[in-house]
């Protein structure tokens, strides 16, 4: 038994992963009755993630500001830029994919009970008031603007202390870091769960529904990760991209397809980051700030379904309201963590920018839940493999002007 773990040790996490897909798949379609208590493992591996970020983004957050030296610089405004540029080229894909290959639905109802918000001001103003969140409410509820907002004011609050106290608060840090690695350490069964929950419950009819506004959703993300995204990657490190992008999207991708939670991958991001030999101090920050801000897959929805619902309505949209639109797809997108269905329920606040009446809007974000098993699980490999990539980018490239001689490509290997 010693030697069997031992082995299955040495293999890969991403490999191991992979077994657990099939797997999972498999038992969907072959005995999906029979093995229906293999959907809790899913359900455990998710909720003790969840469980384990919060408390991890306060302490790791509140150490690493605590620690910082006078004058210590961090690449914290470098990667805020290229999460804006990010989900800004998302909604920008979304606009050109739907330019390129225009949908018309076919309407639905069932979003007619669930209240979108009445503007971009009433998203702000919601972003807002999470960030004064009771500190206590915002960890109970997860609400990661409130726990990086009271996290930050405990580490300059802490900055004085004694090393004692501080050397008390990293301890906890790592502690907390060190369940997370126990957590990941299941995700093999845990995706095995979440695959086998997914087609057993959808069918794998889900994936063909809807196909021509899946596959232009769909579409606008993968050339958005396999394209747009490198080409940011190279222009910043002058190097082949397709190394480090290729690892975030397998490390932390595959994890978030299947998790459909930023927030449950944060521990697996700050992990992968850990691995990347990132700075522990700026990726204790960015990775969750990422899971808020940083959202270039709800930007590609938002402006994706808008477009469609302006082409069933035969509405004309000329190439400035385009932009327009790919402008108000990335403000909107930032706020998603702060509203209630996240990208979904800001689609009517993209339509209104054509006119749309909201209870045909509605209906828009209706057919948005009849797609959610995709969609959403795309859009969330999207915004959270994003976040490693772009923290990761700013680092190395602030490295190379630095002076350090540093090969990329190397030391992800």
């Amino acid at each position: 038994m010693k030697d069997l773990i031992i082995k299955l040790n040495k293999i890969s996490l991403v490999k191991k992963i992979i077994v657990g897909l099939i797997i999972g798949v498999i038992l969907a379609i072959t005995v999906p009755e029979q093995a229906k208590a293999v959907v809790i493992l899913g359900s455990l591996f998710v909720g003790a993630l969840k469980a384990v970020a919060p408390v991890l983004v306060l302490f790791l957050v509140s150490s690493a500001i605590c620690h910082q030296k006078k004058g210590q610089k961090t690449n914290m405004k470098s990667i805020v830029v290229l999460y804006i540029i990010g989900t800004f080229m998302g909604g920008l894909s979304g606009v050109t994919a739907s330019f390129l290959f225009p949908v018309k639905l076919t309407l639905t109802t069932g979003a007619d009970n669930l209240a979108a918000p009445g503007g971009i001001v009433e998203v702000i103003k919601v972003l807002l008031m999470n960030i004064v969140d009771n500190p206590v409410n915002a960890l109970i509820n997860a609400n990661y603007i409130g726990i990086l907002s009271w996290a930050i004011l405990l580490g300059i609050a802490l900055r004085n202390a004694s090393e004692t106290t501080k050397t008390m608060i990293s301890n906890v840090a790592d502690a907390l870091s060190k369940i997370v690695q126990w957590v990941i350490s299941f995700a093999p069964l845990g995706i095995m769960g979440l695959v086998f929950d997914s087609i057993a419950t959808n069918g794998l009819e889900a994936f063909v529904s809807y196909g021509k506004l899946l596959v232009v959703l769909v579409g606008a993300m993968a050339f958005l990760a396999l394209v747009i995204n490198p080409i940011i990657v190279f222009l910043y490190l002058k190097e082949n991209p397709y190394p480090l992008v290729l690892k975030c999207l397998r490390e932390s991708g595959i994890t978030a397809f299947f998790t459909r939670s930023s927030a449950a991958n944060i521990p697996v991001n700050m992990e992968l980051c850990k691995r990347l030999g990132l700075n522990k101090d700026t990726y204790s920050v960015s990775i969750p700030l990422g899971a808020t801000v940083n959202m270039a897959g709800a930007s590609i929805t938002i402006s994706v379904l808008a477009l469609a619902a302006a082409n069933t309505l035969g509405i004309s949209v000329d190439l400035p309201t385009a932009f327009i639109l790919s402008v108000l797809a990335t403000a909107s997108a930032c706020g998603a963590s702060g509203v209630s269905g996240g990208s979904l329920l800001l689609i009517p606040l993209a339509c209104s920018l054509f006119g749309i009446p909201n209870d045909i809007a509605m209906q828009v974000v209706g057919v948005g839940f009849i797609i959610g098993v995709v969609q959403d699980s795309c859009e969330t490999a999207i915004n959270s493999s994003t976040d490693v990539l772009f923290t990761a980018v700013a680092e190395f490239s602030n490295r190379k002007k630095a002076g350090e001689k540093l090969k990329v490509n190397e030391s992800i290997a």
